[in-house]
This record gives C-alpha cells, structure tokens and sequence, in this order.
C-alpha cells in the first residue's frame, strides 16, 4: 500500500494581541450590563463582536457572588464576545472558566491589566484589526515617524490602521468607515466617519481634519461619540487632543 503525504491543515504559532479589558467594579451583571448597553448604542457597531477580556483585579466580591454565566449572556446579546479573564484572586478565576471564561496572560507570563478610564470617558479604541480591505495605492512616508498615505476617499464598512505610524488621508472618510492609526491622524477632506489615534496608548497624539463631522472620535483608549462632541467646531477644521482624561477640541488655523 503506497502512503500518501496530507497537506498542511493548520499551524500553531504564539500571538501579541492588545484586547479591550472590561474591568468589573461592581459583580452584578443587571448593574453592569445596562450601563455598558447605554455605552453601546451611543456609539453603535465600535463594539460590535469585539473580543473583550473580563478585568478582575478591582472586584472586592466573593467569587460566588459574581455571576459569571450570567455576565457572559449578557455580552453576547450586546454582540460583545467575552473571551477570558485577567487579574483577581485564584478563586475568582477558577469560578469564572466554569463559566468559560479562562484566565488569560501576557506574551512573557505577566498576566495583563491595563489601566481602565472613568466611566464618562469609558475605556474605548477597540484593538486596531488588520485592514479590511486592500488601502488604494497607500504610500509610506519616511521623515520623522513613519506615516502611511490614503489618497482615495475611505468608503462605508471600511477599514485603515496605520500600525506604528501615523495616518494621512487626503481625500473624505465617509460615514460608516473607520480608520486608526498608532500615532496621530490627519484628514485633509472630510471626516465622517470614526477615526482613532494614538491607538498603541499613545496620549500625544491628535487627530487633525479640515472638515469635522465624526461618528466618533478616540485617542489612546478614550472617546467622545458624536453625541458627546459638546462645543466642538463641526464641519469646520478642527484638531482633537487629549488633556488628562478630558478630550479637547480646537479650530485650526
């Protein structure tokens, strides 16, 4: 009988990923879960099926009293999918993967627990996926930090990350599309859609558009949606930078 090589089905190789951690301060999930709602529908589809790790490391409750399976149902009704634990106390590990929820740890072994925003900023630049789609004819800039250039207008259901760099987008974000980028944005038309800087936890950086009309708008894990955009010069040029835990809006020019 002659033998006969399988192809390759799948390899296994360790990964680096920053995740959003949804740090529980209070265990009920009927307290949790409405506020994070309200959180959702004001900026609607960021959070959409977004891998998010359960932060322990605040709760001062009893593993029993914190009801796991309860917490995971309701995440996956927001369309939120709950994908491990970080932090808390052995017990309260163990209690939550009977929920299927694994204690999770940093490439190196640390376990990881990223400092979380007051929740009138909420914790929010879900972690910058690879593009959606190939970028039309993108070019790299080399002088000083590296910059990525988008000349064709950035169309709805979209997505650009500039990792490691920042980006520079000379044509409209439309409403729908999103682009992120680790260092500071700039939108030389108009920017309608969502646009997140500073997305490696970079505070310095800005987002920059001559005509300001966002769906939202983050810098470094904090956001201000469209409703929340107080006295910000809409439809004007506008530059976006972060003060603290307070973000800024200014005119440019």
């Amino acid at each position: 009988m002659s033998s006969q090589t399988l192809p390759e089905a799948f390899r296994l190789r360790a990964g680096n990923f920053n995740l959003l951690v949804l740090r529980l301060l209070d265990p009920r999930p009927d307290a949790v879960l409405p506020a994070l709602g309200d959180q959702f529908r004001r900026a609607p589809g960021f959070l959409r099926f977004a891998p998010i790790v359960i932060g322990l490391a605040d709760l001062e409750a009893a593993p029993e009293e914190v009801d796991f399976r309860g917490l995971v149902e309701g995440l996956h009704k927001l369309e939120i999918v709950p994908i491990g634990t970080s932090g808390g106390t052995q017990a309260m590990k163990q209690a939550a993967q009977t929920a299927g929820l694994p204690p999770l740890r940093a490439v190196g072994g640390a376990e990881t627990e990223p400092a979380a925003p007051p929740p009138e900023a909420v914790a929010a630049a879900a972690p910058p996926p690879p593009p959606a789609e190939a970028v039309p004819r993108p070019d790299f800039l080399g002088s000083g930090r590296a910059a990525m250039l988008v000349t064709e207008p950035v169309r709805s259901g979209q997505r650009i990350y500039a990792q490691g760099a920042d980006l520079i987008v000379t044509a409209t974000v439309n409403a729908g599309a999103e682009i992120i980028a680790d260092g500071n944005i700039h939108v030389y038309g108009a920017l309608r859609g969502r646009a997140v800087a500073g997305a490696a936890d970079d505070a310095t950086a800005r987002i920059f558009a001559l005509n300001f009309d966002p769906e939202l708008v983050a810098i470094a894990g904090y956001y201000a949606v469209r409703e929340g955009l107080g006295d910000a010069p809409i439809g004007k040029p506008t530059q976006v930078r972060l003060e603290g835990e307070e973000m800024r809006f200014a005119p440019l020019g």
